[in-house]
């Protein structure tokens, strides 16, 4: 089955003297994921992969409209698809996959998970046109600090808690007071509630997520951040309104579940599709300005399990 792709790019440019911070989102096809792009003037630094090499090509072409200077890393925040399906494209191009060390022992199991669902479940793919699983060129642990060519500093800090994955990666700018967050952070966009691929099993951590946007509301209160979907933000008012979606989200499917007799069939049987619908209409009647909706119907799976233990 042949993988068609109509990418829609969306794009901004934040200025901060000498650099910019080029958008680009892919559509529905590719999870509406964001890559940004860091251009301190001399070199760029990139944050998120895509979910297939045929987008990651159109978000560096789409880069190219934009600036010729070299791209020196990827940075990928989490382990999830569309971070690091699109890597080797920017390999090809030169660039260094910098990763935590958590999120590089976690690829393969949720490479091969993901896989699996895409190409037997949802069938959007077969075995050889699923994307091939990247090698990363660097790996640390705990924190990284790089000195770019123009001397400034970009500081990679592991969080290897789970939160929206089994483990998160924060990338800051002290200089321009820029913060990439993947996506822990969905500001006016619905989240990915899936969780962490942990022994062939997602679960979200709903408490250690909230831990974390604590952590960055305290350690970057004057930081803009970028998170993998949504609007970019301080700091602060980022983390405030993620919390009292996770916990609107956390209640509402609760209170679901026990309307259901706390019934594992119902919720993880052949209906669990039908009720995955209804507890997504509930998100959006709570936030009904919010965007990409389809997050909670296909990922709401990870947060009702965790409900279910």
């Amino acid at each position: 089955m042949k993988w068609l792709i109509t990418t829609l790019v969306i794009f901004s440019s934040v200025l901060y003297s000498e650099t910019s911070i080029y958008v680009f989102e892919s559509d529905a096809s590719g999870f509406n994921t964001k890559s940004f792009f860091y251009d301190n003037g001399e070199e760029v630094i990139a944050f998120g992969g895509q979910f297939t090499p045929q987008i990651a090509q159109q978000a560096i072409d789409f880069l190219r409209t934009k600036t010729t200077n070299p791209i020196s890393y990827l940075v990928i925040t989490h382990p999830n698809p569309d971070k690091f399906n699109g890597a080797t494209v920017f390999q090809a191009e030169g660039v260094q996959v910098i990763c935590s060390q958590s999120t590089a022992m976690a690829i393969p199991e949720v490479h091969g998970y993901k896989k699996y669902y895409f190409v037997h479940i949802a069938k959007m793919f077969t075995e050889e046109t699923y994307p091939q699983m990247p090698t990363v060129d660097i790996v640390f642990e705990k924190t990284l600090e790089i000195y770019l060519a123009n001397g400034e500093k970009l500081v990679l800090e592991e969080r290897d808690k789970p939160g929206v994955s089994s483990t998160q990666t924060l990338g800051c700018f002290p200089k321009t007071k820029a913060l990439f967050v993947g996506d822990l952070v969905h500001h006016k966009a619905h989240a990915w509630l899936e969780g962490g691929i942990v022994h062939q099993q997602a679960q979200a951590t709903i408490s250690l997520w909230i831990e974390h946007l604590h952590y960055i509301a305290q350690s970057y209160a004057d930081y803009t951040v970028y998170g993998g979907r949504g609007e970019a933000v301080n700091a602060v008012a980022a983390a405030k309104q993620q919390i009292r979606y996770l916990q609107t989200a956390q209640q509402i499917t609760r209170d679901y579940i026990v309307s259901l007799g706390n019934s594992k069939g119902e919720l993880q049987g052949e209906k669990a599709g039908v009720h995955h619908k209804k507890i997504e209409e509930l998100l959006v009647k709570s936030f009904p300005n919010y965007k990409i909706n389809y997050m909670v119907r296909f990922g709401i799976y990870g947060l009702i399990n965790a409900l279910l233990k």
